[in-house]
């Protein structure tokens, strides 16, 4: 009769079968340690870029772009060079308005006849103050006060979002007027005059 070895492992075997599984474990530690690496390198990279897109985009940040640019000489205003730059902060209607205006008046004055940042063609500009914004409906309103030779005054911008990305939709200032409402206005008048001018030139004929 014929007899299987059931001998069991020596010492030996047993080491061997230990040290495979301590071995194994420190592979599975290890790639667990990679994985929570990499996803806490991940959620601090995606919380910085968030952060740094709203803190870009926010409609009081644009607005104070938009003063800055001014400080520095280069408002979108009045210039006819670069429509783009009047596209970064405005909605496409207003800064069409905006545009066309520039290019109407040709570097002499245009319906905005005053920096419409101040509402003003003097400037002694003191306690100038950004409040934070004011959202209403999937809209935002930002007011901007300051005094202009001693008077208080007070500015609002209301921004709306094009494309997820926040735009002046118009500026409202303390004696009711706009500035969407005063460029429509002009360019109304505009057209007003030259319809009667050609008019008045058939007539001749």
């Amino acid at each position: 009769m014929a007899f299987s070895d059931c001998r069991r492992p020596g010492r030996s075997g047993h080491k061997t079968l230990f040290k495979e599984n301590v071995a194994g474990m420190k592979r599975i530690k290890s790639v667990l340690m990679l994985v929570v690496l990499l996803l806490g390198a991940c959620i601090s990279s995606a919380a910085q870029t968030w952060h740094s897109v709203t803190r870009q985009t926010s409609p009081d940040a644009l607005v104070a772009a938009l003063y800055k640019q001014s400080k520095n000489n280069h408002s979108p205003f009045f210039q006819t060079k670069n429509r783009a730059l009047v596209g970064k902060y405005f909605e496409r209607n207003l800064a069409e308005l905006i545009w066309k205006d520039a290019l109407k008046s040709r570097g002499e004055v245009g319906a905005i006849d005053g920096d419409p940042l101040y509402n003003a063609q003097d400037m002694d500009i003191k306690s100038f103050s950004i409040h934070p914004p004011i959202y209403k409906n999937g809209k935002a309103e930002v007011s901007v006060s300051f005094e202009n030779f001693g008077q208080k005054q007070e500015i609002l911008f209301l921004l709306i979002l094009e494309r997820a990305a926040w735009k002046i939709e118009d500026i409202k200032y303390t004696d009711g007027s706009t500035l969407a409402g005063i460029l429509k206005s002009d360019q109304a008048h505009f057209f007003e005059g030259r319809y009667k001018g050609l008019c008045c030139a058939l007539v001749a004929v």
